[in-house]
């Protein structure tokens, strides 16, 4: 009670990875030497590995935005047709950067808490064969919910064009074959289930993706696609890195690699999967019920009770930080992360607390019910497995 230690429990960032957060002491180290370049190409390699993609992958020192920004600047044109599905505050994000650029963007919108529908997309794309591109979120983390992107790589590998995917937080949270589902561009970033500090954006990108460069007119500089794959050929970056991530992003990637992609993914699965069962078990609404992500489960606060309260509450008694609602949904959803450094034992305890602030803020539970259901699905899924050192 008087010793509270910080718990990260928002969807980015996330929790760091104890040996990644180590290595980053070693970032006294020289960008334009062969032993940073070493680290360079290694981290490429590895991501290359990691998103389990044969096409090219790029890294700059951004936020996730820069490689969304990049993706636009790089491979369009003003006044090009483009296409994006809006279902939260980061579809919203792909509206506003493709209209800074002067594209005529058609916006495939759902309500908050809801996905576009891939039909929708095929539809669009019909109406629109002059389309260049399709923008969407894998993970829109505002809401909770999750877009079917496999299908709609599906619906527009029909036509003359690319995909481009914000998976910043879809990866490492749900299964993503970049190159079998026609995934022309996918974004991650550091914060996400990399379990390093932001400051870290990758890209992947396609042949048919890499022809679009050669057209585009839109201005650029910084985020230069070209003249970063130069770069990266040469274990470099084509400006001043930020060394000190790369160092953790090298060491978080050999951990993945060593646990395996499809368990990190399993893992967020797994912890979604028995928050979403407590959350209900405890007379709570899911914001997302209908195409849930796994990133994060995004809940409604009860009748009359604004989830700012919840999200104080948590700090203030534990010290713990979960995410509020964005925009709109301010005041209305609180929402938990499972991306990245996450365990059910970091669950036991968010469940544990949530019961306890519910139950001060008059909202009465019995102590015990959401903890029992997340106990149940661990005992499902991990109880009767052998344990591993």
């Amino acid at each position: 009670m008087h010793i509270r230690k910080q718990r990260l429990l928002t969807p980015g960032p996330t929790p760091l990875y104890p040996p990644a957060l180590h290595a980053m002491m070693a970032s006294d180290i020289h960008h334009r030497t062969e032993d940073f370049r070493k680290a360079y190409r290694s981290c490429l390699a590895d991501l290359k590995e990691v998103m389990g993609t044969s096409n090219d992958v790029l890294m700059f020192a951004a936020s996730g935005t820069g490689a969304m920004d990049a993706a636009v600047s790089n491979l369009l044109s003003k006044g090009d047709k483009v296409i994006v599905c809006s279902a939260g505050k980061f579809g919203e994000r792909w509206v506003e950067i493709a209209k800074a650029y002067g594209l005529d963007v058609t916006v495939l919108s759902a309500p908050y808490g809801k996905s576009v529908p891939a039909p929708q997309v095929e539809a669009a794309l019909a109406h629109e064969p002059a389309a260049k591109a399709v923008f969407v979120q894998a993970s829109e983390t505002s809401t909770g919910a999750a877009h079917d992107v496999r299908a709609m790589g599906r619906a527009v590998s029909h036509s003359d064009a690319i995909l481009v995917v914000d998976a910043i937080t879809g990866l490492g949270t749900m299964p993503l074959d970049i190159d079998a589902w026609g995934l022309d561009i996918l974004i991650g970033g550091s914060q996400k289930a990399f379990m390093i500090p932001p400051g870290l954006a990758f890209l992947s990108i396609s042949p048919k993706a890499w022809k679009f460069t050669e057209t585009s007119t839109l201005p650029h500089y910084y985020f230069n696609l070209k003249k970063e794959k130069k770069s990266g050929d040469a274990g470099e970056s084509s400006w001043t890195p930020a060394t000190a991530l790369i160092l953790a992003l090298a060491e978080s990637l050999r951990y993945i690699k060593q646990m395996g992609m499809t368990k990190l993914v399993e893992n967020a699965q797994m912890l979604a999967h028995a928050t979403r069962r407590a959350v209900v078990s405890l007379g709570l609404e899911l914001f997302a019920p209908d195409s849930p992500a796994s990133s994060a489960t995004a809940v409604r606060a009860p009748a009359g009770m604004d989830s700012g309260i919840i999200v104080k509450e948590f700090r203030n008694r534990f010290g713990a930080v979960i995410a509020n609602g964005q925009g709109s949904m301010k005041g209305q959803i609180f929402r938990i992360a499972h991306l990245g450094y996450f365990d059910f034992t970091d669950l036991f305890a968010v469940v544990a607390g949530l019961e306890i602030i519910l139950n001060a803020n008059g909202f009465p539970v019995k102590y015990g019910t959401g903890v029992a259901a997340v106990q149940e699905i661990y005992e499902q899924v991990a109880v009767r497995q052998p344990v591993t050192a």
